[in-house]
Formats: C-alpha cells, structure tokens, sequence
C-alpha cells in the first residue's frame, strides 16, 4: 500500500481563534460599511483576505530574528539577505523596502513618468495604482486563454505575444519604460508562467530596445508550476529554474510577505548600476538608508532563511497541495472556480455564482460579504472593486473575470479549515438563487478604492 502524502513539518505553537454568531457577523459588515478589509481580526474566524504576511515563520527563521544585526548601515543581515538573493536571482544590486508596493514606489519613481505605457501581464493592484498614480497607462498583454475559467491551459499568467509586438510597434520606444512579468499573475487567478513564454518576452523586448522587470512576490510558486507542468524541466531544482528566470530580466521587485515567507519587507534586485543609483536616492528618501530600506535588522535575517526554505520543493509542494486541495473540493461541490488551480490561492467566478446581481452591483463583493455571513471566512473580492475607474472617464472598469480570491496563509491553517471553507460555499452555493441584489457606493478614494471604499446594500 502506498503511503498517503504528510507534511514536511510539524507543529510547535497554536493561536486560538473564535466562531462568531451570524447576528454578530451581520451587525460587524455594517459597521465596517459592508468593506471587509474594515473588519477586526477578532471578528474573522478564518482570515482568506491575503496571503501576504499573514504565514507562519519556522525555527530557522526565528533563530535568525534573534541574530539580527540593527547597525544603521552596513549590517551584516544585510549582507546575509544580499548574498542569499544574488545567489537565487543572479542580480547583483539589492535595495531593501518595507514592502513590496514601496519597492514598487521606489522603481517607478525612477522609471515611469507621465505618458507612459507599461505592458505586461495583468498588472496588479497597487501595480496599477503606481503607473496611474505617474499618469501612464497600464496595458494588459495576458493570453486570451487566462480569461476562460474551464481552460485548462497550463500557463495562463503567459503574456500574449502578438498583443506585445503591437504594443512596442504602436508606441514611441521612449515612452516605455519596461515590460513588467508578474509571476505567478494574480489577478488572473494566481496563474503562472512559462519559462518558455519569458525567454520569448525577452527576445522581443530585446529586439525593440525594452527592459524586462518581474514582479517576484510568488516566484517561487511560479517555479513549482515550471517543474511540475513545462517539458524538460521535471528534473531541475527549484533554484536551478530560478536563476534561469531572471536571468531574463534586468531587475525585480518583491513583496517578501509572500514567498519570502516573513510579515513584513520587500526588496529591488537589478544589475543595472545606473538605475541602481538613481533608486537608491528614492529609497533613501522614501524608506531608509540603502542598506536597510525601512526593515529592520532582524527581519531582513528572517527573510533570507525565508527565501531559501521558498526555494526547496518539499515546501512548494506542502504549500500548493493545499491550495489544491480546498479547489478540488469546491470543484467537487460545483462551485464555479478558476482553473487550474492557481499557486496561492482559489478564485470563485462570481458571475457565474451570483448570475441574479447586477455587475453594477458588485457581485464578486457580494458574494465575498455572504461567505463571511455564512461562517466568519474573510476572503477579498478581485472584480469590478478593484479595477477601480478609468482615471479619465472615472467610469467603473469592468474586468472579464468577477473573482472572489481565497487567499491561503502559509503554513497557517490544517485541512479541516479547508473542508470548513468548502463547506461553507457550498451552503451559500445552495441558496445562490435568492441572492438577487448586490451593494452600491456611499463613498471612494480617487485610487486603490477597495481597500478603504464604503459601501450600503442596493
């Protein structure tokens, strides 16, 4: 008989958490104006609005935190974070950031201005809100296959070629800045992409005079997917695939709070000296002297054990199995999800869910704020919320998928909170017909509305 598969870890510590009354929960989303990033953490049971920052640390990283070098300058967990990320990127620059839209903060400052246009695949959130915020323009290149949630496409983060080539024909060179690949592509559902697909943005980029950056938070994931799913590199380490990635680029940013496996920090690699030194200056100014950039000490030597323990395939495939494992049992249920399964979390198709609301009614919050009713899980709507307005027309942007993210912590949660979530979109599944009215806006930030929007029942 075969064994069944185990955790390659076990368990030193615990954090209670409560259930919560529905009657609790109704009168908590109306206080928090029906916007769940305004809820307490006591008031969630189980916390799906982020897999950033929110994991468990290992022994090795703790051992670490205690030998944190907090010199101002210089420090040697410095020097252990630099040698640690040349050694998996191949950069040779590094410049510390708190987080990772301040490494973004950091980077554009020096790249992007007014006019621009920055292609890439499905660019983020605050991603966007940075090149708008420069007033550039984000375009989006994805592949049309990553908007089909039934496709089973093995790389549905790959950029679409074609739609690139028109991007760089179709625009003065000098008005773009970089190409930006974001692995694994969150905002198509944590989908990945290719190796193959990267050289060939490379090759392009490089015949029309582009830099290519990546935005790295799940690289590594990203990584797992390569080996598992792209021909030739099923015997390749991890890290052996990660040095050939940016290896096609010319530098990164990173949210550390995700596959850097720490709460908090971010970082630039680049090997180009001359933005190097222009960024260096905005980092000063923005985060901290070059050799800490806004994190202490003690977490930059947390995150270089992090970003080895993220680059071995014992921990990839603990934490991915997971993921799968809470999709395979929605798509059990029925419950319509984006597929494959992406890397760090599962995205429900919201339009397909709640067909009876209105788009102009937010569905995918609707749904989101109906799971939290249902059982106290906090998840985060990826849908018409977030795309935010046209900055011109300041019309809503409705994106081709309304998701609805379960964002899975690392290292947090057992497979009984897993079937407990499943279970629990199956109940609202069940009663989806009676769900016939979404929300409408009270008020709104002029940008990154989700975050911080309030909202009334319609």
């Amino acid at each position: 008989m075969n064994l069944p598969y185990a955790e390659p870890f076990r368990i030193k510590m615990i954090e209670e958490i409560r259930q919560s009354t529905r009657q609790e929960r109704e009168q908590w989303l109306k206080e928090a104006n029906y916007n769940l990033f305004n809820l307490k953490s006591s008031q969630v049971f189980i916390d799906l609005l982020t897999d950033s920052g929110t994991g468990a640390m290992s022994d090795r990283q703790w051992g670490a935190l205690m030998m944190g070098d907090e010199s101002y300058a210089g420090s040697r967990s410095f020097e252990q974070l630099h040698q640690t990320v040349q050694s998996i990127t191949g950069f040779k620059y590094l410049l510390p950031t708190h987080q990772g839209r301040a490494a973004e903060n950091v980077l554009f400052s020096v790249l992007v201005k007014e006019g621009d246009v920055v292609p890439g695949n499905s660019h983020f959130d605050t991603t966007k809100g940075h090149i708008e915020f420069r007033k550039a323009h984000a375009i989006d290149c994805t592949i049309d296959e990553a908007f089909d949630i039934n496709d089973l496409h093995p790389f549905k983060g790959n950029i679409n070629i074609e739609k690139l080539e028109e991007v760089y024909k179709t625009h003065p060179k000098e008005n773009i800045p970089f190409c930006l690949i974001t692995i694994t592509c969150n905002s198509s559902g944590g989908q990945p992409v290719s190796l193959e697909n990267m050289k060939a943005v490379k090759e392009l980029s490089d015949k029309y005079g582009v830099p290519v950056y990546f935005d790295s938070a799940r690289f590594a994931e990203n990584v797992y997917f390569i080996k598992k799913r792209e021909a030739g590199q099923e015997n390749r380490s991890i890290k052996e695939i990660c040095k050939e990635i940016f290896s096609y680029g010319d530098g990164m940013t990173m949210s550390s709070k995700k596959d850097g496996l720490v709460n908090i920090g971010g970082f630039i690699a680049l090997n180009n000296e001359e933005v190097f030194r222009k960024a260096s200056n905005f980092t000063i100014i923005y985060e901290g002297f070059i050799t800490y950039g806004g994190m202490a000490g003690r977490d930059m030597a947390a995150l270089a054990v992090g970003l080895d323990e993220a680059t071995e395939f014992a921990y990839l495939e603990s934490r991915i199995s997971q993921v799968e494992y809470l999709g395979n049992k929605l798509i059990e249920y029925g419950i319509p999800v984006q597929k494959p399964i992406g890397g760090h979390a599962v995205f429900i198709d919201s339009l397909n869910f709640l067909p009876k609301v209105d788009r102009s009614e937010y569905p995918a919050q609707t749904l989101g704020l109906e799971i939290y009713k249902e059982a106290g899980i906090r998840t985060v709507e990826i849908g018409t919320l977030l795309a935010d307005r046209d900055p011109e027309t300041r019309q809503n942007r409705y994106p081709k998928l309304e998701l609805v993210r379960l964002a899975i912590p690392r290292r947090t949660y057992t497979n009984n909170h897993m079937d407990y979530i499943a279970a629990a979109i199956r109940n609202v599944y069940e009663r989806r017909d009676e769900i016939a009215k979404g929300y409408k806006i009270t008020w709104e930030p002029d940008l990154l509305r989700h975050f911080t929007v309030q909202l009334e029942e319609a």
